[in-house]
């Protein structure tokens, strides 16, 4: 059964790289300085200041990365302006899942601590998986629309600050995407050649 998971968690990076789940659209570009704020809103420095990620603690010590995001959804005074900005918090042994970000280029500078990343690029006719080992003060980038994902391997909580070319750059988890949505399990068994019960498995994660 172990096999049997190890080959579809392969399978599933190697369909991904190849997948295009989302329209990859960028920012429009911005004719003003930047966007006013909505009535009866004051334009004084708070407008343009977040202190969204103020003492940020862990949420959860769990499998899974805790992310804080700063896009316009948030923080409107970067309406137009083609970036947005987020935190990540990896408690030991968590990962953040295979992802894309269909609208934005990402770059990731290491605040502290020691992540593994990978990316993988599908511009070849086979995709290829880069991968490297980043110490505090290194900065990774992971193009737009690229699958990438992170694991903290340490036993110390790694802190990461991600700069995006997009006020949202939007994000499409390939586990939740591909075993989250009722997709006909007849559809992932034959693409991933692996029996129901391991399908059901995965979708299960996700419910």
């Amino acid at each position: 059964m172990g096999f049997l998971y190890s080959t579809a968690v392969s399978t599933l990076l190697c369909l991904a790289a190849f997948a295009v789940f989302s329209a990859h659209a960028a920012d429009p570009e911005e004719i003003r300085d930047f966007a006013p704020p909505p009535a009866g809103t004051p334009l004084d420095g708070n407008y343009f200041t977040s202190t969204r990620l103020r003492n940020i603690k862990p949420v959860n010590q769990g499998a899974f990365v805790n992310v804080t995001a700063v896009n316009v959804n948030v923080f409107p005074a970067l309406s137009g302006l083609g970036v947005s900005n987020a935190l990540l918090v990896y408690p030991p042994g968590s990962v953040n899942v295979p992802h894309t970000h269909p609208r934005g280029t990402e770059t990731l500078f290491i605040i502290e601590g020691t992540l593994e990343v990978g990316l993988i690029d599908t511009t070849a006719p086979v995709p290829v998986l880069f991968t490297q080992t980043l110490q505090k003060d290194d900065i990774f980038v992971f193009p737009r629309g690229l699958v990438h994902f992170q694991i903290n391997k340490s036993q110390k909580t790694v802190r990461a600050y991600a700069s995006f070319s997009s006020t949202n750059p939007g994000l499409v988890s390939l586990p939740r995407t591909l075993f989250g949505v009722n997709v006909d399990i007849d559809v992932l068994t034959k693409s991933f050649q692996v029996p129901p019960y391991v399908i059901k498995a995965l979708s299960a994660q996700q419910s």
